[in-house]
Formats: structure tokens, C-alpha cells, sequence
């Protein structure tokens, strides 16, 4: 049997040699590290949708942040889950709400950590949606109001990032505009520009407490078939002044992720989000996969499919095993 000059298996053959030829590199500093933040102190809840996570107070947040800290994870977005809650999510921009207080404390215990907040209103609205509701839908305009005070308190705070994630026409331009206004031209705002309406945020919201009273956020969030639409709101959102891209869900938008790489040129986050989280360990409890080796290709794959940086349940995880040189 004749065989070609080059064999692609001499390059194969041992793990150096894979190493010197292995075009996607995952790091820990291309992890974030989502947690969910409740009232009290010393409180750890599990959260049974989603094993190996839990609500925190603020004090175990901290310590949790440490954690992160000390195993090279470079930033946390952390995610408000509020007793109290109103029709128009007002407790969001209460500068002595749950996340300001937590990314206070997180600057006093470890300054060196890049906080991100999520700048929206669900886990703040009595009705579990994205705004303020008139009529039986989401307003646009008036969402974009609120989101302003949401984005100066968070940045009076100490955020370093803030992230708008409602989907709402212009959040970007207005999130920059009243940064900009208020003396934070300094803070990057991370759009959370191609946000599908999916099924994968299950467990999250039960983590959030963000389930709907009504409706549904199909009017807000993209339809899950659409790819080049997901161009239009990228771009729309680097006219605005984004400085960071998202793609949210990761893992069932691989293309997305690869045609907004292809497309736009600055850095583009990769939510894997609660329900790609609670189906691998699903999954491993049992027996059906081997966690680590799993967990450890999803996240190369969002990483080859373009992603700068992955926001994950698994950061830690992967951190550990990233450290042991796997």
C-alpha cells in the first residue's frame, strides 16, 4: 500500500509532541466565575438544580472569591438574589443592595479580583422579567432608564466590568452614555449582545429565583434559530460602545461563537451557562460520562470556537485540573 510523505500520527504520538502542535490553549485566565449572592451571613445554600453550587452570603462569597484568587481565576460576576423585590426591580440600584455590598467587600479582602456585575432586573422584579412591564410586556425605554441607576450604583460600588444582560434595543449606547456622564468612562461594559431565549437556563433560575409570573422572554431574547441575526446585535453593540461580546448559551451556539469571531474584532465572551453545567454532572452522577475529561473538552471547544473568555459553574474545577498540568 503506497502511503503519502506526511502521516499525520507521527505528530500524535506522545504528549509532548501533542502539545507542540496543539492549536487551542485553555487557561485559567481565560476563566470567570458566576455566583449567586443572598442576604445573612454564613450561609452556603445548595442549589439542587445545579450540584457543587450554592447561594452565598456576602462573608462566604468572599471567601469563595479567595478561593478563586488563589487558584488564578482572574474575575467573578456575581448575581443578586434579593428578599426583596418590586415591579420594577428597584433594590438592583439600592447602593446597599446584595452586589454592591459583596463587590465592596471583595475589594477590601482581595483587590486584585475583577469584579463584573450583571447590570438587569430580573432577580430584583416581582414578576421575574427583564423591566419594567406596561401592558403585559417588557418597555423598552423605561427599562433603559432604570438600567442607568443600576449601572452608576454598580459602578460607585467598585465594579470593574458591568455587564447589561436584558436584551433591551440600545443598552449598550445607554449604559456607556451614563457611565461616561456619571465619571466611570473608565469601566468596560461586556454586552451580553447575542442572549438566546433557551431552554439551558433552567437551573439558573432557580438559583435566581428569576422564573416569570407571566409570558415569556421570547420578545427580548433571540430566537434560538437565528445565527446572522446574532451579527446585526454584535455589531449594533460595537457601535455602542461595547467593549467585551457575549454569546449566551455556549455550548448549543459554537457556531454563533465562531461567526461573531469571524465578524468582530474585540473580545468575545462565552457564557456556559447553569443548564450545560447541571447536565454534565447529571451526566457523571450516573456513570454515563468521565466528568473531568468532559468538562475539560466543553470548555476547550468554546475556546476553539473563538471565545477570549468562558463564564462557568466549572471555573474552579477546571482551574484545579488546569494547575496539574491535565
Amino acid at each position: 500500500m503506497q502511503f503519502p510523505e506526511y502521516r499525520p500520527r507521527r505528530m500524535r504520538r506522545t504528549e509532548n509532541l501533542r502539545r507542540l502542535v496543539r492549536e487551542t490553549q485553555l487557561g485559567v485566565g481565560q476563566l470567570i466565575y458566576p455566583m449567586f449572592v443572598i442576604p445573612g451571613k454564613n450561609i452556603r445554600k445548595p442549589i439542587a438544580a445545579m450540584p457543587g453550587q450554592s447561594q452565598l452570603s456576602v462573608d462566604e462569597i468572599v471567601k469563595e472569591t479567595k478561593a478563586c484568587h488563589a487558584l488564578g481565576i482572574p474575575a467573578v460576576i456575581l448575581f443578586g438574589v434579593p428578599e426583596k423585590k418590586d415591579e420594577v426591580g428597584s433594590e438592583a440600584w439600592n447602593d446597599g443592595g446584595l452586589v454592591q455590598t459583596a463587590t465592596r467587600a471583595i475589594k477590601d479582602a482581595c483587590p486584585e479580583m475583577t469584579v463584573i456585575l450583571d447590570a438587569c432586573f430580573d432577580e430584583y422584579t416581582s414578576h421575574g422579567h427583564c423591566g419594567v412591564v406596561v401592558n403585559g410586556d417588557v418597555d423598552n425605554d423605561a427599562t433603559l432608564e432604570n438600567l442607568g441607576l443600576v449601572a452608576t450604583s454598580q459602578a460607585r460600588a467598585g465594579a470593574d466590568i458591568i455587564a447589561p444582560s436584558g436584551m433591551m434595543d440600545g443598552f449598550v449606547g445607554w449604559t456607556r452614555e451614563i457611565l461616561d456622564e456619571e465619571g466611570f468612562e473608565h469601566i468596560p461594559v461586556m454586552a451580553y449582545s447575542a442572549k438566546y431565549a433557551s431552554g439551558y437556563y433552567g437551573p439558573f433560575r432557580e438559583a435566581a429565583g428569576t422564573a416569570s409570573d407571566f409570558g415569556h422572554r421570547k420578545g427580548y431574547q433571540m430566537d434560538p434559530s437565528n445565527a446572522r441575526e446574532a451579527i446585526r446585535e454584535v455589531t449594533l453593540d460595537v457601535s455602542e460602545g461595547a467593549d467585551i461580546i457575549m454569546v449566551k448559551p455556549a455550548l448549543a451556539y459554537l457556531d454563533v461563537v465562531a461567526r461573531v469571531r469571524d465578524k468582530i474584532d474585540l473580545p468575545i465572551a462565552a457564557y456556559n451557562v447553569s443548564g450545560e453545567y447541571s447536565m454534565l454532572k447529571a451526566a457523571a452522577e450516573r456513570g454515563f460520562i468521565q466528568y473531568d475529561r468532559v468538562m475539560m473538552e466543553t470548555l476547550t471547544s468554546i475556546r476553539r470556537a473563538g471565545a477570549d473568555m468562558i463564564l462557568t459553574y466549572h471555573a474552579q474545577e477546571a482551574a484545579r485540573l488546569l494547575g496539574e498540568g491535565v
